[in-house]
């Protein structure tokens, strides 16, 4: 793995360390408690993954979550995270009990840590999803993908972290995995962060390609409306699906309804008006619509294909060794596709 990824995975760590340490101080164990012995006034966290920064996602989500304290009577902490490692690892220690989660980190926080999802975000164009990307600047010499993978070792790369679904999942599977490449070996520097900062620096010259999504590419424009201005798309991916909310599935089943009655039924009521104007401020959403947990299955797909594109470009001692690695992806596909729909 290239030096630029090792910077950045130890920069991951002290991020996820610093928020743990603040997430000890601010949250008491709550979450650690049998459910029958829950204190029903203790205080419920949210958890965000942030689009932007953390402080910009935790000002957007709090009015909505203010309405949430008033339809439980319950206190709501929110809490938003820099990395998805941080959120992963809060979920994991059951430090959350509910929380806005792309789908790749749902699909863990379901399968793993007994989470469920109750609602899936709609956008107010109706759209059903969104397309990963890659961005070069505008004047780049790169003008399709197929010159970006005729010269190896050229380029310098920005991409999401390892669970991000746009910033690393879909284009590696759909570009990288499908021409039997890896992306950390094949530029000549792999830089991680987040969304925002991967295009800016492309904008400013400091990488030649980075990934992102159209959804956050909307709000960078109206945030960096300049530096947007110098950035071009190379490549966009087939649709992915909008995330989703995911609550712990050991809390009170009535405590359970009575959030995704909140989630799903926000913007539609008598105060519609009002809730929708808090909607419209988390990324101009519409709101949500009811989801289960077989709205993951397009997540777990992709990590199949992923897996079968990496198992197809290994070195394999034997021919029974490889067809034993492919039997295994595919039963384990198969079973984790029936969990999600129930069976």
């Amino acid at each position: 793995m290239r030096a630029g990824v090792g910077s950045a995975g130890r920069r991951v760590r002290r991020y996820v360390a610093a928020w743990l340490v603040a997430a000890l101080i601010a949250v008491p164990a709550v979450a650690t408690q049998p459910p029958g012995d829950i204190d029903p006034m203790a205080p419920l966290t949210f958890g965000i993954l942030p689009i932007g920064g953390p402080a910009e996602s935790l000002e957007a989500w709090q009015p909505m979550l203010d309405d949430l304290h008033k339809a439980l009577d319950r206190p709501i902490r929110a809490v938003s995270v820099t990395t998805y490692e941080g959120i992963a690892q809060a979920i994991s220690e059951q430090r959350v009990d509910i929380a806005f989660l792309s789908g790749r980190l749902a699909l863990d926080a379901v399968t793993r840590q007994n989470m469920q999802v109750i609602g899936r975000l709609t956008r107010g164009d109706g759209s059903r999803g969104y397309n990963a990307v890659l961005l070069v600047a505008a004047d780049s010499p790169l003008r399709t993908p197929d010159q970006l993978f005729a010269r190896p070792g050229k380029w310098r790369f920005a991409r999401g972290e390892a669970l991000s679904v746009s910033g690393y999942l879909v284009p590696e599977t759909q570009l990288f995995a499908a021409r039997g490449l890896d992306s950390d070996t094949f530029f000549a520097s792999v830089h991680i962060d987040n969304h925002q900062n991967n295009a800016l620096a492309v904008a400013n010259g400091e990488a030649d390609v980075a990934t992102n999504n159209t959804a956050d590419m909307e709000r960078f424009q109206q945030h960096f409306p300049e530096q947007y201005a110098r950035l071009r798309v190379l490549w966009k991916s087939s649709l992915i699906p909008h995330a989703v909310i995911v609550i712990r599935g050991d809390l009170p089943a009535a405590m359970r309804e009575r959030v995704a009655a909140f989630i799903t039924g926000y913007g539609k009521g008598k105060d519609g008006a009002r809730e929708e104007a808090n909607l419209k401020r988390i990324h101009d959403i519409s709101g949500f619509a009811p989801a289960s947990n077989a709205d993951l299955v397009p997540f777990a797909d992709i990590e199949y294909a992923l897996e079968k594109r990496r198992a197809s470009s290994a070195q394999w001692v034997s021919e029974a060794a490889r067809d034993a690695r492919f039997r295994k992806i595919e039963t384990d596909h198969d079973a984790l596709v029936a969990r999600l729909h129930g069976k």
